[in-house]
């Protein structure tokens, strides 16, 4: 824990991991929240990595202009397998300490803030996390960094798909994003109309499927549209399409993966306020004294979660929806 107000007089902050539209947005309100109380700001780049081999440069509130509406990262982002280690880990810290910098602002998911916590408990050194992820998987937040827009550029594809699947008769699955969260999956399939979405939370029986989907044609539908999340345990959409292909030989059975797609753009304006309240939120509680804590959005006002907190429970996803995405197939 710091000393309210008075020990802060330097930060870094980085990006690391996958990068998601907003991070952008959340360095320049970094900074510039971090300039209005006087603080100096040293940006890393290229995340972990770059903290180990001292890749820093002093920010002024102009190097942070004409960022917010950009996707990716201007910090870059990397994915660090020598900061897995404790002799990574000890150059870091020795670099920020040489540096004088007083606390580190890491800007990522679950990953991103394991790392930092591991970093503070051996090393002393103080942090904060903001979430930014296209999943929407780290608690105390209502939602993170990206995903906003995430959702948008995934409804959109899906949208254009329903076209040409409406014109030629024909089923498309349509893979996104998650791993290990169906957010995205549910929410699109919600938006874009979907008649089934497949979901890492839920299992996936085959045979229900093909029943499910049968059913549907035989109202007459002239097609039908199946959102998958990647992580669901049928292998995605290239497998289920292997699964399901015979029983629907009448149908064109087509594929789309919507991949890295998801990840890239500019974000959207809820993604960019969002980015922009977490930013400034991050300076505000290092000011206070807090440390080892993310900063998230939960019903509209700021919320403090303790980092070990954010990476060790798992985020669930609303069944109110899941509900609704079933009743409105």
């Amino acid at each position: 824990m710091l000393d309210p107000i008075t020990e802060v007089k330097s930060i870094a902050v980085l990006t690391s991991g996958g990068d998601s539209p907003g991070m952008n947005a959340a360095v320049r309100a970094v900074v510039r929240s971090a300039a209005a109380n006087s603080i100096t700001v040293h940006a890393v780049f290229r995340g972990y990595q770059g903290l180990i081999d001292g890749e820093f440069k002093e920010f002024k509130t102009y190097d942070v202009s004409n960022i917010i509406q950009r996707g990716g990262t201007i910090l870059k982002s990397a994915r660090s397998k020598e900061f897995r280690t404790e002799e990574g880990r000890a150059k870091a810290a020795a670099n920020l300490k040489e540096k004088g910098i007083d606390a580190l602002v890491v800007i990522g998911g679950d990953g991103t803030f394991t790392g930092a916590n591991i970093l503070s408990k051996e090393h002393g050194i103080n942090v904060v996390g903001i979430p930014a992820t296209i999943d929407n998987d780290i608690i105390g937040t209502d939602e993170t960094i990206g995903y906003d827009t995430a959702l948008n550029t995934a409804t959109e594809a899906i949208d254009k798909i329903r076209d040409t699947a409406d014109a030629h008769e024909r089923m498309f699955l349509v893979e996104v994003m998650g791993r290990d969260a169906g957010f995205i999956a549910l929410e699109t399939s919600i938006a874009g109309g979907a008649e089934l979405a497949l979901l890492p939370e839920e299992l996936t029986n085959i045979s229900e499927v093909k029943t499910l989907l049968k059913n549907m044609l035989q109202e007459q539908k002239r097609s039908s549209l199946v959102v998958v999340a990647e992580g669901d345990e049928t292998g995605g959409a290239l497998k289920l399409a292997e699964n399901i292909k015979g029983d629907f030989a009448q149908y064109d059975v087509r594929v789309c993966i919507l991949g890295h797609t998801q990840r890239g753009g500019s974000p959207t304006a809820r993604d960019r306020v969002l980015a922009s309240r977490l930013g400034a939120a991050a300076v505000k509680v290092l000011l206070e004294g807090h440390s080892e804590i993310m900063v998230g959005i939960v019903n509209n006002s700021l919320k403090i979660t303790p980092m070990r907190v954010a990476v060790s429970k798992k985020k669930n996803l609303d069944y109110t929806l899941v509900q609704l995405a079933k009743l409105l197939r």
